[in-house]
Protein backbone atom coordinates (compact mmCIF):
# COMPACT_ATOMS: atom_id res chain seq x y z
CA UNK A 1 0.00 0.00 0.00
CA UNK A 2 2.66 2.44 0.97
CA UNK A 3 4.08 1.94 -2.76
CA UNK A 4 0.89 2.71 -4.48
CA UNK A 5 0.25 5.66 -1.93
CA UNK A 6 3.74 7.17 -3.34
CA UNK A 7 3.35 6.03 -6.40
CA UNK A 8 -0.18 8.13 -6.75
CA UNK A 9 1.85 10.94 -5.74
CA UNK A 10 2.95 11.74 -9.44
CA UNK A 11 0.05 12.37 -11.15
CA UNK A 12 -1.42 14.35 -8.79
CA UNK A 13 1.55 16.64 -8.92
CA UNK A 14 1.03 17.22 -12.27
CA UNK A 15 -2.55 17.70 -12.50
CA UNK A 16 -2.88 20.01 -9.59
CA UNK A 17 -1.66 22.82 -11.69
CA UNK A 18 -4.61 23.18 -13.45
CA UNK A 19 -2.98 23.05 -16.97
CA UNK A 20 -4.09 21.00 -19.47
CA UNK A 21 -0.73 19.77 -20.88
CA UNK A 22 0.72 19.17 -16.97
CA UNK A 23 -2.30 16.97 -16.68
CA UNK A 24 -1.64 15.04 -19.75
CA UNK A 25 2.08 14.58 -19.82
CA UNK A 26 0.52 13.22 -15.77
CA UNK A 27 -1.82 10.74 -17.33
CA UNK A 28 0.63 9.50 -19.92
CA UNK A 29 3.38 9.08 -17.58
CA UNK A 30 0.83 7.03 -14.92
CA UNK A 31 -0.55 4.49 -17.91
CA UNK A 32 3.07 3.75 -19.05
CA UNK A 33 4.66 3.59 -15.75
CA UNK A 34 3.16 0.24 -14.65
CA UNK A 35 3.59 -1.70 -17.98
CA UNK A 36 6.96 0.09 -19.46
CA UNK A 37 8.84 2.26 -17.18
CA UNK A 38 8.89 0.35 -14.14
CA UNK A 39 9.89 -2.95 -15.53
CA UNK A 40 12.31 -0.98 -17.62
CA UNK A 41 13.81 0.57 -14.52
CA UNK A 42 14.13 -2.57 -12.81
CA UNK A 43 16.26 -4.40 -15.67
CA UNK A 44 18.45 -0.96 -15.58
CA UNK A 45 19.20 -1.30 -11.84
CA UNK A 46 19.58 -5.39 -11.91
CA UNK A 47 22.26 -4.74 -14.94
CA UNK A 48 23.98 -1.76 -13.52
CA UNK A 49 24.75 -3.91 -10.20
CA UNK A 50 26.18 -6.58 -12.13
CA UNK A 51 28.44 -4.03 -13.40
CA UNK A 52 29.32 -2.72 -10.08
CA UNK A 53 30.27 -5.82 -8.53
CA UNK A 54 32.10 -6.89 -11.82
CA UNK A 55 33.84 -3.76 -10.73
CA UNK A 56 33.89 -4.18 -7.05
CA UNK A 57 35.44 -7.86 -7.92
CA UNK A 58 38.21 -5.95 -9.92
CA UNK A 59 39.26 -3.31 -7.56
CA UNK A 60 39.89 -6.04 -4.77
CA UNK A 61 41.56 -8.35 -7.09
CA UNK A 62 43.74 -5.18 -7.72
CA UNK A 63 44.24 -4.29 -4.50
CA UNK A 64 45.10 -7.76 -3.32
CA UNK A 65 47.81 -7.99 -5.52
CA UNK A 66 49.19 -4.27 -5.17
CA UNK A 67 49.48 -5.53 -0.94
CA UNK A 68 51.71 -8.24 -2.14
CA UNK A 69 53.70 -6.94 -4.45
CA UNK A 70 54.22 -3.73 -1.68
CA UNK A 71 54.25 -6.35 1.47
CA UNK A 72 57.16 -8.68 -0.83
CA UNK A 73 58.89 -5.67 -2.71
CA UNK A 74 58.61 -7.49 -5.87
CA UNK A 75 60.65 -5.00 -8.13
CA UNK A 76 60.90 -5.01 -11.55
CA UNK A 77 65.08 -5.51 -11.03
CA UNK A 78 64.05 -8.84 -8.82
CA UNK A 79 61.83 -10.45 -11.65
CA UNK A 80 64.48 -9.91 -13.95
CA UNK A 81 67.72 -9.43 -14.90
CA UNK A 82 69.27 -5.89 -14.52
CA UNK A 83 73.01 -4.65 -14.38
CA UNK A 84 74.33 -1.70 -14.71
CA UNK A 85 76.25 -1.24 -18.49
CA UNK A 86 79.21 -1.15 -18.70
CA UNK A 87 82.25 -0.03 -20.71
CA UNK A 88 84.02 -2.25 -22.63
CA UNK A 89 88.17 -1.24 -23.38
CA UNK A 90 87.95 -3.39 -26.66
CA UNK A 91 84.63 -2.29 -27.85
CA UNK A 92 84.46 0.87 -26.56
CA UNK A 93 81.42 2.78 -27.10
CA UNK A 94 80.23 -0.15 -29.53
CA UNK A 95 79.41 -1.34 -26.06
CA UNK A 96 76.30 0.28 -26.01
CA UNK A 97 73.23 -0.45 -27.73
CA UNK A 98 72.21 2.36 -30.52
CA UNK A 99 68.85 3.75 -29.44
CA UNK A 100 66.55 5.97 -31.07
CA UNK A 101 64.45 9.27 -29.57
CA UNK A 102 61.44 10.24 -31.08
CA UNK A 103 59.53 13.43 -30.08
CA UNK A 104 56.13 13.67 -32.16
CA UNK A 105 55.08 17.19 -31.98
CA UNK A 106 52.39 18.79 -33.73
CA UNK A 107 52.54 22.83 -32.95
CA UNK A 108 54.18 22.58 -29.63
CA UNK A 109 55.11 26.25 -29.06
CA UNK A 110 54.73 26.70 -25.47
CA UNK A 111 56.51 22.99 -24.66
CA UNK A 112 58.90 22.00 -27.58
CA UNK A 113 62.04 23.30 -25.97
CA UNK A 114 60.93 21.82 -22.87
CA UNK A 115 60.64 18.13 -24.11
CA UNK A 116 63.75 18.96 -27.21
CA UNK A 117 65.95 20.08 -24.36
CA UNK A 118 65.41 17.32 -21.93
CA UNK A 119 65.76 14.69 -25.06
CA UNK A 120 69.33 16.25 -26.18
CA UNK A 121 69.72 15.68 -22.25
CA UNK A 122 69.85 12.27 -22.13
CA UNK A 123 73.10 10.81 -20.63
CA UNK A 124 74.36 8.27 -23.11
CA UNK A 125 77.29 8.00 -25.63
CA UNK A 126 76.96 10.15 -28.31
CA UNK A 127 77.59 8.18 -30.82
CA UNK A 128 74.63 5.71 -29.83
CA UNK A 129 71.87 7.73 -29.86
CA UNK A 130 69.98 9.88 -32.40
CA UNK A 131 67.49 12.24 -31.93
CA UNK A 132 64.59 12.48 -33.90
CA UNK A 133 61.97 15.15 -33.84
CA UNK A 134 58.79 14.39 -35.89
CA UNK A 135 57.41 18.09 -36.43
CA UNK A 136 54.16 17.92 -38.17
CA UNK A 137 53.09 21.55 -37.07
CA UNK A 138 50.74 23.15 -39.57
CA UNK A 139 51.84 26.95 -38.58
CA UNK A 140 55.17 27.92 -39.93
CA UNK A 141 56.02 29.77 -37.22
CA UNK A 142 56.28 27.27 -35.34
CA UNK A 143 57.85 24.70 -37.45
CA UNK A 144 60.77 27.60 -37.90
CA UNK A 145 61.38 27.74 -34.19
CA UNK A 146 60.99 24.28 -33.45
CA UNK A 147 63.81 23.47 -36.54
CA UNK A 148 66.01 26.25 -35.45
CA UNK A 149 66.43 24.69 -32.04
CA UNK A 150 67.30 21.15 -33.22
CA UNK A 151 69.82 23.33 -35.07
CA UNK A 152 70.93 25.18 -32.07
CA UNK A 153 71.52 21.02 -30.45
CA UNK A 154 73.18 19.86 -33.37
CA UNK A 155 75.72 22.54 -33.26
CA UNK A 156 76.60 21.62 -29.97
CA UNK A 157 77.49 18.25 -31.58
CA UNK A 158 74.01 16.20 -30.87
CA UNK A 159 73.20 13.94 -33.11
CA UNK A 160 69.61 15.11 -33.81
CA UNK A 161 67.24 14.68 -37.12
CA UNK A 162 64.52 17.40 -37.73
CA UNK A 163 61.91 15.23 -40.03
CA UNK A 164 58.76 17.10 -41.49
CA UNK A 165 56.27 15.37 -43.81
CA UNK A 166 53.65 16.93 -46.33
CA UNK A 167 50.42 15.02 -44.46
CA UNK A 168 49.32 14.19 -41.34
CA UNK A 169 47.89 11.05 -42.56
CA UNK A 170 47.60 8.36 -39.44
CA UNK A 171 48.40 11.69 -37.04
CA UNK A 172 50.56 10.87 -33.90
CA UNK A 173 50.70 6.61 -35.61
CA UNK A 174 51.61 8.25 -38.78
CA UNK A 175 54.61 10.11 -37.75
CA UNK A 176 56.00 7.32 -35.75
CA UNK A 177 55.30 5.00 -38.86
CA UNK A 178 56.79 7.27 -40.86
CA UNK A 179 59.78 8.09 -38.85
CA UNK A 180 60.81 4.18 -38.82
CA UNK A 181 61.86 4.49 -42.50
CA UNK A 182 64.90 6.68 -42.47
CA UNK A 183 67.50 4.67 -43.57
CA UNK A 184 69.76 5.63 -40.20
CA UNK A 185 66.76 3.76 -37.99
CA UNK A 186 68.44 0.52 -39.53
CA UNK A 187 71.44 0.96 -37.16
CA UNK A 188 69.45 1.14 -33.86
CA UNK A 189 68.14 -1.26 -31.33
CA UNK A 190 65.81 0.60 -29.51
CA UNK A 191 63.41 3.80 -29.54
CA UNK A 192 62.73 5.67 -26.57
CA UNK A 193 59.22 7.65 -27.10
CA UNK A 194 58.89 10.82 -25.53
CA UNK A 195 55.66 13.30 -26.58
CA UNK A 196 56.15 17.10 -26.71
CA UNK A 197 55.34 18.30 -23.12
CA UNK A 198 57.47 15.25 -21.63
CA UNK A 199 61.24 15.60 -19.88
CA UNK A 200 63.08 12.65 -19.04
CA UNK A 201 65.44 12.92 -16.48
CA UNK A 202 68.94 12.21 -17.69
CA UNK A 203 69.76 8.61 -16.38
CA UNK A 204 66.57 7.56 -18.16
CA UNK A 205 68.11 5.33 -20.64
CA UNK A 206 70.36 3.99 -18.20
CA UNK A 207 67.74 2.49 -16.05
CA UNK A 208 65.45 1.14 -18.70
CA UNK A 209 68.46 -0.02 -22.09
CA UNK A 210 69.44 -2.78 -19.30
CA UNK A 211 66.09 -4.36 -18.80
CA UNK A 212 66.21 -4.86 -23.12
CA UNK A 213 69.79 -5.65 -23.38
CA UNK A 214 69.75 -8.27 -20.71
CA UNK A 215 66.49 -9.99 -20.97
CA UNK A 216 65.72 -10.91 -24.34
CA UNK A 217 61.81 -11.61 -24.17
CA UNK A 218 61.58 -7.93 -23.01
CA UNK A 219 59.62 -5.73 -25.79
CA UNK A 220 59.15 -2.91 -23.56
CA UNK A 221 59.86 -0.42 -20.62
CA UNK A 222 57.23 1.48 -19.88
CA UNK A 223 57.85 4.54 -17.08
CA UNK A 224 55.65 6.06 -14.34
CA UNK A 225 54.44 9.87 -15.56
CA UNK A 226 54.91 12.70 -12.80
CA UNK A 227 52.84 15.87 -13.14
CA UNK A 228 54.45 19.24 -12.80
CA UNK A 229 51.30 21.06 -12.59
CA UNK A 230 48.89 18.83 -10.57
CA UNK A 231 48.38 22.06 -7.86
CA UNK A 232 47.53 24.28 -11.12
CA UNK A 233 43.86 23.89 -10.02
CA UNK A 234 41.13 21.35 -8.73
CA UNK A 235 40.67 19.38 -11.96
CA UNK A 236 44.35 18.75 -12.08
CA UNK A 237 44.07 17.64 -8.89
CA UNK A 238 41.35 15.68 -9.62
CA UNK A 239 43.32 14.02 -12.51
CA UNK A 240 46.55 13.11 -10.55
CA UNK A 241 44.15 11.06 -8.70
CA UNK A 242 42.42 9.27 -11.72
CA UNK A 243 45.55 8.81 -13.23
CA UNK A 244 47.95 7.90 -10.04
CA UNK A 245 45.72 4.40 -9.30
CA UNK A 246 46.08 4.09 -13.08
CA UNK A 247 49.78 3.88 -12.53
CA UNK A 248 50.22 3.02 -9.28
CA UNK A 249 47.56 0.21 -9.12
CA UNK A 250 46.68 -1.28 -12.91
CA UNK A 251 49.85 -0.94 -14.60
CA UNK A 252 51.77 -2.54 -11.66
CA UNK A 253 49.91 -5.24 -10.96
CA UNK A 254 49.67 -6.05 -14.83
CA UNK A 255 53.39 -6.07 -14.94
CA UNK A 256 53.94 -7.87 -11.83
CA UNK A 257 51.83 -10.62 -12.80
CA UNK A 258 52.99 -11.16 -16.21
CA UNK A 259 49.60 -10.72 -17.47
CA UNK A 260 49.32 -7.17 -19.64
CA UNK A 261 49.39 -3.85 -19.31
CA UNK A 262 49.04 -0.96 -21.92
CA UNK A 263 52.20 0.88 -23.34
CA UNK A 264 51.29 4.41 -22.36
CA UNK A 265 52.37 6.00 -26.10
CA UNK A 266 55.22 7.95 -24.32
CA UNK A 267 57.97 7.68 -21.20
CA UNK A 268 58.53 3.80 -22.78
CA UNK A 269 61.69 2.13 -24.66
CA UNK A 270 60.18 -0.27 -27.37
CA UNK A 271 63.04 -3.15 -28.81
CA UNK A 272 62.09 -2.29 -32.45
CA UNK A 273 62.76 -5.80 -33.44
CA UNK A 274 59.98 -6.39 -31.53
CA UNK A 275 57.93 -3.32 -32.49
CA UNK A 276 58.01 -4.77 -36.07
CA UNK A 277 57.63 -8.27 -35.42
CA UNK A 278 54.14 -6.92 -34.33
CA UNK A 279 53.16 -5.29 -37.48
CA UNK A 280 54.46 -1.46 -36.46
CA UNK A 281 52.31 1.22 -35.46
CA UNK A 282 48.83 1.43 -37.04
CA UNK A 283 46.33 4.31 -37.50
CA UNK A 284 43.43 2.23 -37.09
CA UNK A 285 41.85 3.38 -33.61
CA UNK A 286 42.83 7.02 -31.69
CA UNK A 287 44.57 4.35 -29.07
CA UNK A 288 47.81 3.75 -31.54
CA UNK A 289 49.92 2.86 -28.45
CA UNK A 290 47.58 0.35 -26.81
CA UNK A 291 47.30 -0.93 -30.38
CA UNK A 292 50.76 -1.64 -30.85
CA UNK A 293 50.75 -3.06 -27.60
CA UNK A 294 48.23 -5.82 -27.52
CA UNK A 295 49.47 -7.04 -30.90
CA UNK A 296 53.30 -7.24 -29.44
CA UNK A 297 51.59 -8.74 -26.25
CA UNK A 298 50.03 -11.51 -28.48
CA UNK A 299 53.24 -12.12 -30.07
CA UNK A 300 54.24 -13.90 -26.59
CA UNK A 301 56.08 -10.27 -25.85
CA UNK A 302 57.05 -9.47 -22.14
CA UNK A 303 56.27 -5.81 -20.93
CA UNK A 304 58.27 -4.25 -17.62
CA UNK A 305 56.62 -1.29 -15.45
CA UNK A 306 59.23 0.58 -13.60
CA UNK A 307 56.76 2.48 -10.87
CA UNK A 308 59.48 3.89 -9.59
CA UNK A 309 61.08 5.63 -12.78
CA UNK A 310 59.11 9.07 -13.33
CA UNK A 311 58.89 11.44 -16.12
CA UNK A 312 57.87 15.10 -15.72
CA UNK A 313 55.23 16.00 -17.66
CA UNK A 314 51.96 18.21 -17.99
CA UNK A 315 48.16 17.62 -16.89
CA UNK A 316 45.45 19.34 -19.52
CA UNK A 317 44.60 21.90 -17.09
CA UNK A 318 41.76 23.88 -19.83
CA UNK A 319 38.07 21.82 -19.48
CA UNK A 320 38.00 22.20 -23.47
CA UNK A 321 41.33 20.22 -23.67
CA UNK A 322 40.71 17.25 -20.62
CA UNK A 323 37.52 16.81 -22.73
CA UNK A 324 38.96 16.44 -25.87
CA UNK A 325 41.60 14.37 -24.32
CA UNK A 326 38.76 12.17 -22.23
CA UNK A 327 36.94 11.33 -25.78
CA UNK A 328 39.83 10.04 -27.01
CA UNK A 329 41.04 8.01 -24.38
CA UNK A 330 37.73 6.52 -24.03
CA UNK A 331 36.52 5.87 -27.45
CA UNK A 332 39.89 4.33 -29.00
CA UNK A 333 39.97 1.17 -26.38
CA UNK A 334 36.22 0.69 -27.07
CA UNK A 335 37.14 0.79 -30.31
CA UNK A 336 40.17 -1.48 -30.19
CA UNK A 337 38.03 -4.28 -28.12
CA UNK A 338 35.66 -4.22 -31.12
CA UNK A 339 38.66 -4.84 -33.79
CA UNK A 340 40.86 -6.99 -31.44
CA UNK A 341 38.19 -9.35 -29.26
CA UNK A 342 37.45 -12.48 -31.80
CA UNK A 343 41.66 -11.69 -32.84
CA UNK A 344 42.69 -12.04 -29.06
CA UNK A 345 40.49 -14.92 -28.47
CA UNK A 346 41.81 -17.09 -31.50
CA UNK A 347 45.55 -16.40 -30.45
CA UNK A 348 47.33 -19.55 -29.78
CA UNK A 349 50.81 -17.96 -28.65
CA UNK A 350 49.81 -16.63 -25.45
CA UNK A 351 47.68 -18.38 -21.87
CA UNK A 352 44.02 -18.83 -21.63
CA UNK A 353 44.63 -16.66 -18.44
CA UNK A 354 46.98 -13.73 -20.41
CA UNK A 355 43.88 -13.69 -22.75
CA UNK A 356 41.09 -13.85 -20.17
CA UNK A 357 42.82 -10.77 -18.57
CA UNK A 358 43.42 -8.71 -22.06
CA UNK A 359 39.74 -9.32 -22.82
CA UNK A 360 37.82 -9.28 -19.47
CA UNK A 361 39.61 -7.21 -17.22
CA UNK A 362 41.95 -5.16 -19.08
CA UNK A 363 38.86 -4.16 -21.43
CA UNK A 364 35.68 -4.88 -20.78
CA UNK A 365 35.59 -4.18 -17.26
CA UNK A 366 37.90 -1.28 -17.36
CA UNK A 367 37.68 0.30 -20.62
CA UNK A 368 33.82 -0.17 -21.11
CA UNK A 369 32.27 -1.16 -17.64
CA UNK A 370 33.96 1.37 -15.98
CA UNK A 371 32.86 4.48 -17.88
CA UNK A 372 28.89 2.67 -18.52
CA UNK A 373 28.08 2.15 -14.73
CA UNK A 374 29.40 5.44 -13.11
CA UNK A 375 27.47 7.52 -15.64
CA UNK A 376 24.52 5.22 -15.87
CA UNK A 377 23.75 3.98 -12.66
CA UNK A 378 24.85 7.29 -10.38
CA UNK A 379 23.65 9.89 -12.72
CA UNK A 380 20.59 8.52 -14.49
CA UNK A 381 19.27 5.09 -13.00
CA UNK A 382 19.80 5.80 -8.90
CA UNK A 383 18.48 9.25 -9.70
CA UNK A 384 15.21 8.01 -11.73
CA UNK A 385 14.01 5.35 -8.25
CA UNK A 386 13.53 8.87 -6.49
CA UNK A 387 10.66 9.40 -9.53
CA UNK A 388 9.56 5.24 -9.34
CA UNK A 389 9.46 3.94 -5.67
CA UNK A 390 8.49 1.10 -6.94
CA UNK A 391 12.02 0.23 -7.78
CA UNK A 392 14.40 -0.35 -5.18
CA UNK A 393 18.27 -0.31 -5.17
CA UNK A 394 19.35 -2.27 -2.49
CA UNK A 395 21.60 -0.50 -0.08
CA UNK A 396 25.09 -2.41 -0.94
CA UNK A 397 24.57 -1.60 -3.92
CA UNK A 398 23.90 2.35 -3.78
CA UNK A 399 26.27 2.95 -0.75
CA UNK A 400 28.63 0.31 0.22
CA UNK A 401 30.03 -1.01 -3.27
CA UNK A 402 30.70 2.62 -4.44
CA UNK A 403 32.04 3.13 -1.02
CA UNK A 404 34.66 0.53 -1.11
CA UNK A 405 35.65 1.37 -4.89
CA UNK A 406 36.45 4.84 -4.66
CA UNK A 407 38.21 4.62 -1.34
CA UNK A 408 40.44 1.64 -3.46
CA UNK A 409 40.77 4.38 -5.83
CA UNK A 410 42.06 6.54 -3.57
CA UNK A 411 45.36 4.69 -2.35
CA UNK A 412 47.43 6.13 -5.15
CA UNK A 413 47.24 9.44 -4.45
CA UNK A 414 47.55 9.97 -0.61
CA UNK A 415 47.86 13.74 -0.35
CA UNK A 416 44.35 13.90 -1.93
CA UNK A 417 41.81 11.66 0.52
CA UNK A 418 40.34 15.29 1.49
CA UNK A 419 39.44 15.69 -1.72
CA UNK A 420 37.22 12.40 -2.42
CA UNK A 421 34.12 14.24 -2.35
CA UNK A 422 34.82 16.39 -5.00
CA UNK A 423 36.90 13.77 -6.98
CA UNK A 424 33.66 11.28 -7.41
CA UNK A 425 31.61 14.35 -8.19
CA UNK A 426 34.08 15.64 -11.16
CA UNK A 427 34.34 11.93 -12.35
CA UNK A 428 30.45 11.38 -12.19
CA UNK A 429 30.65 14.57 -15.00
CA UNK A 430 33.10 13.25 -16.73
CA UNK A 431 31.67 9.72 -16.96
CA UNK A 432 28.73 11.48 -19.18
CA UNK A 433 31.54 11.85 -22.32
CA UNK A 434 33.52 8.94 -21.54
CA UNK A 435 30.36 6.32 -22.40
CA UNK A 436 29.25 8.76 -25.12
CA UNK A 437 32.77 8.19 -26.31
CA UNK A 438 32.36 4.66 -25.88
CA UNK A 439 29.20 4.00 -27.53
CA UNK A 440 31.14 5.77 -30.19
CA UNK A 441 34.09 3.45 -30.16
CA UNK A 442 32.10 0.41 -29.82
CA UNK A 443 29.48 1.14 -33.07
CA UNK A 444 31.81 3.26 -34.47
CA UNK A 445 30.06 5.65 -35.21
CA UNK A 446 30.54 9.41 -35.51
CA UNK A 447 33.51 11.09 -34.06
CA UNK A 448 35.55 7.18 -33.84
CA UNK A 449 38.62 8.29 -35.22
CA UNK A 450 38.71 12.31 -34.21
CA UNK A 451 41.96 13.47 -32.83
CA UNK A 452 42.09 16.62 -31.50
CA UNK A 453 45.95 17.52 -29.89
CA UNK A 454 45.66 17.99 -26.50
CA UNK A 455 46.54 21.81 -25.89
CA UNK A 456 49.62 22.15 -23.30
CA UNK A 457 50.34 25.64 -21.72
CA UNK A 458 53.67 25.26 -20.40
CA UNK A 459 54.65 28.35 -19.14
CA UNK A 460 52.21 30.60 -21.08
CA UNK A 461 49.63 30.53 -18.27
CA UNK A 462 52.00 32.44 -15.94
CA UNK A 463 53.52 34.92 -18.86
CA UNK A 464 50.48 36.24 -19.22
CA UNK A 465 49.24 36.34 -15.74
CA UNK A 466 52.14 37.65 -14.80
CA UNK A 467 52.04 40.50 -16.60
CA UNK A 468 52.11 44.22 -15.08
CA UNK A 469 48.93 44.90 -16.43
CA UNK A 470 46.70 42.59 -17.94
CA UNK A 471 43.87 42.87 -19.72
CA UNK A 472 40.72 41.52 -18.46
CA UNK A 473 39.65 38.66 -19.93
CA UNK A 474 37.02 38.40 -22.11
CA UNK A 475 34.13 35.48 -21.70
CA UNK A 476 32.44 34.38 -24.88
CA UNK A 477 29.21 32.69 -23.45
CA UNK A 478 28.92 30.36 -26.52
CA UNK A 479 32.61 28.90 -25.50
CA UNK A 480 31.62 28.46 -21.74
CA UNK A 481 28.43 26.82 -22.11
CA UNK A 482 27.91 22.95 -22.13
CA UNK A 483 24.68 22.02 -22.86
CA UNK A 484 24.65 18.63 -22.03
CA UNK A 485 26.10 19.26 -18.65
CA UNK A 486 23.38 21.64 -17.66
CA UNK A 487 20.52 18.97 -18.96
CA UNK A 488 21.90 16.54 -16.77
CA UNK A 489 22.61 19.23 -13.81
CA UNK A 490 18.30 20.49 -14.19
CA UNK A 491 17.47 16.42 -14.27
CA UNK A 492 19.14 15.94 -11.00
CA UNK A 493 18.18 18.64 -9.22
CA UNK A 494 14.04 17.89 -9.91
CA UNK A 495 15.41 14.34 -9.13
CA UNK A 496 16.71 16.05 -5.33
CA UNK A 497 13.54 18.51 -5.16
CA UNK A 498 11.14 15.64 -5.82
CA UNK A 499 13.19 13.47 -3.31
CA UNK A 500 12.97 16.13 -0.63
CA UNK A 501 9.18 16.64 -1.27
CA UNK A 502 7.92 13.40 -1.87
CA UNK A 503 10.53 10.88 -1.59
CA UNK A 504 11.85 8.37 1.26
CA UNK A 505 15.31 7.66 -0.24
CA UNK A 506 17.51 10.03 1.22
CA UNK A 507 19.21 10.35 -1.84
CA UNK A 508 18.86 14.45 -2.32
CA UNK A 509 22.22 15.59 -0.83
CA UNK A 510 24.08 13.29 -3.14
CA UNK A 511 21.73 14.63 -5.94
CA UNK A 512 21.89 18.28 -4.91
CA UNK A 513 25.93 18.30 -4.75
CA UNK A 514 26.18 16.12 -8.36
CA UNK A 515 23.65 18.28 -10.36
CA UNK A 516 25.47 21.39 -8.52
CA UNK A 517 28.99 19.63 -10.01
CA UNK A 518 27.27 19.42 -13.58
CA UNK A 519 26.02 22.84 -13.41
CA UNK A 520 29.39 23.93 -12.49
CA UNK A 521 31.10 21.77 -15.39
CA UNK A 522 28.16 23.46 -17.53
CA UNK A 523 28.81 26.86 -17.14
CA UNK A 524 32.45 26.54 -17.80
CA UNK A 525 33.63 26.94 -14.43
CA UNK A 526 36.05 24.06 -14.12
CA UNK A 527 40.11 24.16 -15.47
CA UNK A 528 42.03 27.30 -16.02
CA UNK A 529 40.54 29.78 -18.07
CA UNK A 530 43.40 30.69 -20.19
CA UNK A 531 42.61 34.67 -21.58
CA UNK A 532 42.62 35.65 -24.53
CA UNK A 533 45.08 38.29 -24.66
Amino acid sequence: MEGLSSAAIIPDTFQGTGNDITGQIGLIWQQAKAPLIVPLLKLMVIVCLGMSIMLFMERVYMGIVISFIKLFRRRPEKRYKWETMKEDVELGNEAYPMVLVQIPMYNEKEVYQLSIGAACGLSWPSDRIIIQVLDDSTDPTIKDLVELECMRWANKGINIKYEIRDNRNGYKAGALKEGMKHSYVKQCDYVAIFDADFQPEPDFLWRTVPFLVHNPEIALVQARWKFVNADECMMTRMQEMSLDYHFTVEQEVGSATYAFFGFNGTAGVWRISALNEAGGWKDRTTVEDMDLAVRASLKGWKFVYVGDLKVKNELPSTFKAYRYQQHRWSCGPANLFRKMATEIMRNKKVSVWKKLYVIYSFFFVRKIVAHLVTFIFYCVVLPATVLVPEVQVPKWGAVYIPSIITLLNAVGTPRSLHLLVFWILFENVMSLHRTKATFIGLLEAGRVNEWVVTEKLGDALKTKLGSKAPKKARIRIGERLHLLELVFGAYLFFCGCYDVAFGKNRYYIYLFLQSMAFFIAGFGYVGTFVPSS
